[in-house]
């Protein structure tokens, strides 16, 4: 049978399954969400639908699509309801639960019913926005009308929105909405402002309403962190139909973990958001740059310090890796005794970066997420440079010593980066029959010098040194590039996965 509102009673509520109650499905419109994809309904939405479970919030959402791609008759037919089947690792126990969720009340498409989601304008229960439209989604389209239906952009459909409703309450400050962007841009809910408040000038709006824009609504800063794959593989796909005795076509995949740090220090933004009392995960604070900094530093620069170490190694996965002790020790010291004594400051303790780790390394070990090594090495330099150098200079100064971890991981990134031409001219890294098209826009340049140095000693420090790399300072330069000399020689000569373990004993 199809996941609907009818069939709900007639589902078996096994072990690990989370059903909406019936009063859930009468609760008031509360957020107007634009997009339909799987990170919005896999992060937001499950923090709004656990909310409505415990009675905290009790509101639902109405979806606008603006993509032309897809339609909107899975969610017409299942009356909003999806499957997110949840699966990893969370304290060192496996999680799998499924989680029907109610959040969704209906999904509106921009280009065919504009007219019913200005009606929504009207309403005073609504009083939150949430977007992820991509990070192209944030962008100043100068010549886009907000009076027509509907406006091309994103930022235009909002201002379209705002203004219908400035208008409609007449400017009462009581009208004005919380509004949170997830897309994966630094600062986007004051980089939306901005964007807002510009079309809004190129479209001649009045300046009450620019005051309005300004005073009653509160443009919000926000981080999310979680995966979501999307649908399950076709074959476990059908296992939990089996399982959970219905067909889902909207079923998708997430992780355990899970994070949304919304940055305000608006006390009535705060009691709208009264989800987040729900969820741990559900962070609201005045500065959230703490959170990007753990994310940066321990989860996404673990991976740049770890990628071509684990390439050379064989391992196709992070899992793959994390299977492997010595692999998962050098990634666990890695974070514990290099990158956290460097991060720390007066609002980010030691046991809160420790407890981050931990769950880093949870989730690097999550056997339901296929996370592919290649693709953690696509952009390598850039990677490298914004992730890794402000750490290792840090490192550098405080302990005046040499990260020998840190030093091993740049390491295997300059041996990754010692590729070959294929007959195209193309960069290539050829490893265990493996024939890799290196996908970094520095790859010719590092080809280059590679072929053309003779040096090791000149080499190292030219891409640690030059700007066009990882433009260092030259302080305490000399000893790190001796020990990443020592380390990529070793590399070159033997056993990567030795070298690595001498250094763990060494360190320990």
């Amino acid at each position: 049978m199809q996941l609907s509102k009818k069939v709900l009673t007639t589902i078996r509520n096994i072990n690990g399954l989370s059903l909406p109650s019936e009063s859930i499905f009468s609760l008031p419109e509360k957020i107007i969400q634009f997009g339909t994809g799987v990170l919005l309904r896999g992060l937001p939405d499950y923090f709004v639908d656990k909310a409505n479970k415990q009675g905290k919030f009790n509101g639902r959402i109405v979806v606008v699509k603006s993509t032309q791609a897809g339609s909107t008759d899975a969610f017409a037919e299942q009356d909003g309801l999806f499957t997110i089947a949840v699966r990893g690792i969370e304290n060192n126990s496996i999680v799998n639960e499924y989680w029907v969720n109610a959040a969704i009340s209906r999904v509106l498409n921009a280009n065919e019913a504009w007219i019913d989601v200005l009606t929504y304008a009207a309403s005073p229960a609504i009083q939150i926005i949430i977007s992820n439209t991509t990070e192209v989604g944030i962008t100043l389209i100068k010549d886009d009308d907000i009076f027509a239906s509907p406006p091309s952009s994103f930022p235009g459909k909002l201002l379209a929105f705002l203004y219908h409703r400035y208008t409609i309450f007449k400017g009462s400050f009581e009208s004005g909405m919380v509004i949170i962007p997830t897309e994966l841009i630094v600062s986007n809910g004051k980089k939306l402002q901005q964007i807002v408040l510009e079309l809004a000038r190129l479209n001649h709006l009045e300046d009450g309403f620019i005051q309005w824009l300004l005073e009653a609504n509160d443009f919000c800063d926000s981080l999310v962190d979680r995966i979501v794959p999307g649908k399950l593989p076709e074959q476990e796909a059908q296992l939990a139909s089996t399982q959970l005795g219905f067909q889902d076509d909207l079923m998708i995949m997430s992780e355990v973990y899970r994070l949304w740090a919304i940055e305000t220090s608006n006390s009535r933004t705060k009691s709208i958001l009264s989800f987040a009392e729900a969820d741990s995960g559900v962070i609201i604070d005045e500065d959230i740059a703490m959170y990007r900094e753990l994310k940066l530093r321990l989860l996404n620069g673990t991976h740049t310090f770890s990628c071509g170490l684990a390439f050379f190694l064989g391992f196709e996965t992070v899992k793959d890796a994390m299977d492997n002790h010595i692999f998962n020790a050098y990634i666990t010291n890695l974070m514990l005794y290099e990158i956290i004594p460097v991060i720390l400051n007066e609002k980010l303790s030691q046991q809160k970066a420790k407890q981050f780790a931990l769950q880093v390394i949870d989730r690097f070990k999550n056997p339901a997420i296929s996370h592919h090594w290649t693709s953690i090495t696509m952009q390598y330099t850039a990677k490298m440079k914004m992730r890794n150098v402000p750490v290792i200079s840090k490192y550098l100064q405080q302990f005046k010593s040499v990260p020998n971890l840190m030093a091993l991981g740049f390491a295997g990134y300059l041996l990754f980066m010692k590729t070959k031409l294929n007959d195209k001219g193309i960069p290539v890294q050829n490893y265990q029959r493996q024939a890799l098209v290196v996908q970094d826009d520095f790859a010719f340049q590092l080809q280059q010098l590679w072929e053309n140095t003779d040096n090791l000693d000149r080499l190292i420090q030219t891409v640690i040194i030059e700007p066009q790399f990882m433009g260092m300072e030259q302080t305490m330069v000399p000893d790190f590039v001796s020990r990443v000399k020592l380390y990529l020689t070793e590399m070159l000569q033997g056993n990567i996965l030795q070298v690595i373990e001498n250094i763990i004993q060494e360190k320990i």
